[in-house]
């Protein structure tokens, strides 16, 4: 009878046992499957909420490595912006790519293509004209009417004299021209895919410093043409609906092939630090 009554309660102990052991195993396997949500460090990496000072932490950490930093800004995204710390980062970076490597590498391919061929600030300066500077801010989604009620998809750099065809416009990135001419809301653009797989779209210009063709590989720092106030119509060579500034917008293709927008601000802003405030 005793013996009995030991063998139940053994049985019972084994049976609580392997209750905690599997809802231990079950609860690991949620928090590795929530490790990391793709669709949130997607939609956190299009709108690049990044401030300047944690920019520069960033890129201190990583000690000037492209996909290093690329990593720490995939954690920061898919943590909704909220985790700022570097140690923190790293730690729930080593876990993730345990995890769910695909998507997390999914997302830190496409930020490194953002930023890992930035070199010249867009904007230089006017020749006899060193008074004269441009001004920029995060417009990013900021409402837009012509053609419709849209989210404005890139950033503008304004101009400090509001003249067409003075201020010369580079390319930031080597790259080869992908797109060139006339667009009803862009005017006169041109559009420069970087070796990483970015797209770069300058718009607005007064004219062309060459007739580029398709397919015809430019550098970092070659002149593209000069800001102007072109678009917003049908007309070729429509000018003045709006003061003279280069609208930059920057594009990235997902796995589908299909074209997305992210916001240029922080890459502006990081090339502004860099070299712009001198604007050549």
């Amino acid at each position: 009878m005793k013996s009995n009554r030991i063998s139940i309660l053994l049985l019972f102990l084994a049976v609580v046992f392997a209750n905690v052991f599997l809802q231990g195993l079950i609860c690991e396997r949620v928090q590795q499957i929530n490790c990391f949500s793709y669709e949130t460090a997607y939609e956190n990496m299009r709108n690049h909420n990044l401030p300047e000072e944690l920019m520069d932490t960033f890129f201190k950490a990583s000690g000037g490595d492209i996909v290093r930093y690329s990593e720490l800004l995939t954690m920061y995204f898919a943590g909704e912006n909220a985790v700022t710390d570097v140690k923190t980062l790293e730690k729930e970076i080593d876990y993730v790519k345990k995890y769910r490597g695909e998507e997390f590498e999914g997302i830190r391919q496409q930020i490194t293509a953002l930023w890992q061929d930035l070199e010249a600030f867009p904007v230089g300066k006017i020749f006899n004209a060193p008074e004269a500077t441009v001004s920029f801010e995060n417009s990013w989604m900021q409402s837009r009417t012509f053609g419709g009620d849209r989210g404005h998809e890139g950033t503008d750099i304004m101009a400090s004299v509001n003249e067409r065809g003075i201020y010369p416009v580079y390319s930031m990135t080597d790259g080869v021209v992908e797109n060139i001419g006339w667009l009803k809301l862009g005017g006169y653009r041109i559009g420069v895919r970087s070796p990483s797989g970015a797209y770069f779209y300058y718009a607005h210009l007064a004219e062309y410093a060459e007739e580029f063709e398709i397919g015809e590989e430019v550098t970092a720092g070659t002149l593209l043409g000069f800001m102007g106030d072109t678009g917003y119509s049908d007309v070729e060579g429509t000018t003045g609906n709006f003061a003279v500034h280069l609208h930059l917008g920057m594009y990235l293709n997902d796995e589908n092939g299909c074209e997305f927008s992210v916001n240029s601000y922080p890459m502006l802003a990081y090339l502004w630090e860099k070299q712009g405030k001198q604007l050549r």
